[in-house]
Parts: C-alpha cells; structure tokens; sequence
C-alpha cells in the first residue's frame, strides 16, 4: 500500500489547499458572527425554522446536515475495503488508535476541563467518537503520506461508524460514567437516538456517496469522477457547514455572548486532543517499524475528526440550541489550524527521517 509521493516545499503547503480549505477557519468565524448578527436583528427565527420538521430537527438544518455528509462520502473509494488485510499493522494500528485510544482519551479530556459544563463535556464526547473521514485525504496528502493506505482507511472509517457510533455513544456517555461514579443526571438522552441520528445523517449520505462513486466511475471513469465531479460537488459540504454554524450561532447568540469563556475551555481540551493524538500515533508508527508514508497515514488518521457528523448527531440528538451542537461546532475550528500546523512538522520530520536511513 506504500506508493512515494513527491515532496511540497513546505511553504507551498498552503497553497496546495484550495481557497476554500485554505481560509476555512475564516469562513467559519465569519460565519459565527453573521449568526449572532442575524439571531439579534430577526427575531421569531426559531419558530420559522421549525415550522417543518424531520423528527425533532426542522426541515432546513436538516438539508443541511445531509448536504454536509454527502460531498464527503462521495470522495471515499469504497473498492479499497477489499486490500485492507495486505497490510495488517496499520490496519490494526489504525482500529485501536481511532476506536479505543481516541474515544477514551477525549472522555478523559472531557471529563478533566468541563466538568462542571455538561453539555459541552457531551458535545466533545461526541466528537472524540467521530473519526475522520474527508480533511484527513488532504492532510495526508500535503505530508506525502500512503495515500491508498489512507484510501483504505477512510473507506473502514466510514462503515465502521455507522456500526459502531451508537454503540459507542452509548458506552461513554452512559455505561462507563456510570462505572466510574461520574454524575450524568443533568445530561439525559437515548443511545438509540444517537443510533437514529447517525442512520439518518450518516446512513443516507454514505449510501447516496457509495451510489454516486459507482455510478460514476461506471459511465466516465474513474479520472471524471475524481478530475470533475468531485470539485464540483466538494464546496457544497462547506456550503451546508456554514449554513448550519449561521443558525445555530443566530439561536444560540445570548448563550454565547454571555459565556464567552465557555467557548474557550472547550477549546482546550480539543487542542490537546489532535495534538496527543498525532504526536502519539507517529511515535506508535514509528516504533512498529513503519516507513514514513504509512506512519504518517497513520497519525493524521487517527488525529482528525469528522466533525460534520458529531455536528449532525448532536443537533439530531440534542438540538440545534444545544450545548452539545455548540462544541461540536467548535471541533472544525481549532482542528483545522492545528492540522495544518502538524502538517509542516511531519515534512520537518520526514527530512530527519531520510537524513537518517538514506532514504
């Protein structure tokens, strides 16, 4: 699964992104603010929303919510699942580090900075369970890293989740507290809301991402598919992000403006999150005795989150008013600089690495 990736200097990593990527931190800010500014010039916003209504999240989110998933489940190459036993290391180095290190480490967060703010505590449970499954293709790219290792695992991720994020919601947020004498009382929910949550806004998008990629590559090929189709339906994921930050800054913009300083301890336990997280993952790559490309793979894998979904589950779950949608939304905030940021020490340490084994 290792194929050698030529070398970006490191000061063109940026602009290797595309503009949308590149800013996305910005658009993201700029979309908080244009909330707060729109939840205190139109009252009455709330009830328009849920004047229609999927369940209990109201019709527009909705779209939003599905319009987010899709563009990035139908970048993932599902044909890879069949080569994920040629390389067992990784694959089970890949298994433990994003559905038993990750989840457990940010509980740990979770529970050591917020926990006298449950709802917060939750959201960022939540996103510890959502492991990624799209930006990490960039970053892995941009650190010229094993991209059909990465293919392959994002390819597992993405059906994984939809088995086993229930599953897992249900053991962090309920079992394992309760094991542990953790008071949970001010945060109620159902495990199979979760399960529901993520059938709907995980199950769908995955099946309408499997069903676009195969049609796809069917009629035009491969290369149309990934040259043409892809670029044109990538912004619309950001589209449907931004859409969902603006109303739920726009409902939650009294909350926020009054506890700023919430924001910012949520923030955090997250930077702590990718930064352990990649940091450990390399040095476990690198110990297991593999090569640069697939230790990378690895690490960015196990480091980033899709936090379109832990914004999907917590709004389906919770509410887009809710404190746990709002931690979620912090997730792509602080994720994005941070990776970029790991980006420029792998290719740091990828020189070290050739300068010692010659290769």
């Amino acid at each position: 699964m290792s194929k050698e990736t030529p070398a970006p200097a490191e000061a063109d990593v940026l602009h290797r992104l595309s503009f949308l990527d590149r800013f996305l931190p910005v658009w993201i800010g700029v979309a908080m603010v244009a909330g707060l500014m729109l939840g205190r010039f139109v009252p009455g916003l709330q009830g328009v929303l849920e004047a229609v209504k999927i369940g209990e999240v109201s019709l527009p989110i909705a779209l939003g919510l599905l319009l987010m998933m899709y563009p990035v489940l139908a970048k993932v190459r599902y044909d890879k699942l069949d080569t994920v036993t040629r390389d067992t290391t990784t694959l089970l180095l890949s298994l433990v580090l994003n559905w038993i290190l990750g989840p457990a480490l940010m509980f740990a967060l979770a529970w050591a900075f917020l926990p006298d703010l449950p709802e917060y505590r939750t959201g960022l449970i939540i996103v510890g369970l959502a492991r990624c499954i799209a930006m990490v293709i960039i970053w892995n790219d941009l650190a010229c890293g094993d991209r059909e290792a990465a293919a392959v695992l994002v390819a597992l991720n993405s059906v994984f989740q939809v088995v086993m994020f229930g599953v897992l919601g249900w053991f962090y947020l309920d079992l394992l507290p309760g094991w542990l004498g953790l008071d949970t009382t001010a945060v109620q929910f159902s495990a199979w809301e979760i399960a529901g949550s993520v059938l709907v806004f995980l199950g769908i998008p995955l099946l309408a991402g499997y069903l676009s990629r195969r049609i796809g590559e069917r009629s035009r090929g491969r290369d149309w598919y990934e040259r043409r189709f892809l670029p044109v339906i990538g912004p619309v994921a950001l589209y449907g992000l931004l859409f969902t930050i603006v109303i739920l800054f726009a409902l939650q913009g009294e909350t926020i403006t009054s506890q700023p300083l919430d924001v910012a301890r949520i923030a955090v336990p997250l930077l702590l999150y990718f930064v352990v997280m990649w940091g450990g993952s390399y040095a476990l790559g690198k110990a297991s005795g593999l090569s640069y490309e697939r230790t990378t793979t690895l690490a960015f894998t196990a480091a980033g989150n899709n936090f379109e979904l832990a914004i999907a589950v917590a709004i389906g779950v919770f509410g887009v008013t809710s404190g746990q949608a709002l931690a979620g939304v912090v997730g792509p905030l602080i994720e994005v600089p941070v990776l970029v940021g790991l980006v420029y020490v792998s290719l740091w340490l990828r020189r070290r690495w050739r300068a010692r084994t010659g290769v």
